[in-house]
């Protein structure tokens, strides 16, 4: 039943199924990868990165879909490094961009511009898309305004301007931010 709840994409239903046959199946890791599924689609992120960090199976653990999930729940869950070190232990293949794709485009939409940043230099790198150095460069204005905010360290701005660089030095949108990331840290008396 819960499985034409789950393609008939109803799933509320599906975790009212799930919910009453749970205690049954508490370590059976295909029912709590599906459980983990529907409680992440619904947006439960907190209790579906619990139900997939019970999860033994390494075939389960291997897989993209549980990858990806399990890498949404945490950014969502304000944890980005999780899902940052979960790429890093992957092997490079279409399975891996595809996970990088969602941290950088997930990361962005919650405000972690970090490991955004992060995961857009190495897109770019990757793939040359136009659209990765607009992420990029958005994420590490988004860092900056955070610094500036206090709610990233003061450090951070190093780690700005390094990700800044591979842009090039004649890039006229990199040379304005770093001038006034600079300037601002020259007025807080910070050391770059």
């Amino acid at each position: 039943m819960a499985s034409c709840f789950f393609l008939l994409k109803q799933f509320q239903d599906v975790l009212i199924y799930l919910g009453s046959i749970k205690n049954y199946f508490y370590n059976d890791d295909s029912f709590n990868f599906n459980l983990g599924q529907t409680k992440a689609v619904v947006g439960n992120f907190q209790e579906a990165e619990e139900v997939f960090l019970m999860i033994q199976s390494e075939k389960i653990k291997n897989d993209l879909t549980y990858l990806s999930w399990l890498a949404r729940c945490y950014i969502m869950n304000l944890k980005p490094r999780l899902a940052w070190e979960l790429y890093l232990r992957m092997e490079t293949s279409s399975d891996s961009y595809s996970v990088l794709q969602m941290i950088a485009n997930d990361c962005y939409k919650m405000g972690q511009f970090y490991y955004a940043a992060k995961a857009f230099d190495i897109l770019e790198r990757m793939d040359g898309n136009p659209e990765y150095w607009e992420g990029r460069k958005g994420a590490c204005v988004g860092l900056f305004q955070l610094v500036i905010a206090g709610r990233e360290p003061k450090e951070m701005l190093r780690e700005i301007l390094t990700l800044l660089r591979p842009s090039g030095p004649n890039n006229p949108q990199v040379e304005y931010i770093t001038r006034v990331i600079k300037k601002w840290a020259r007025e807080n008396r910070l050391a770059l």
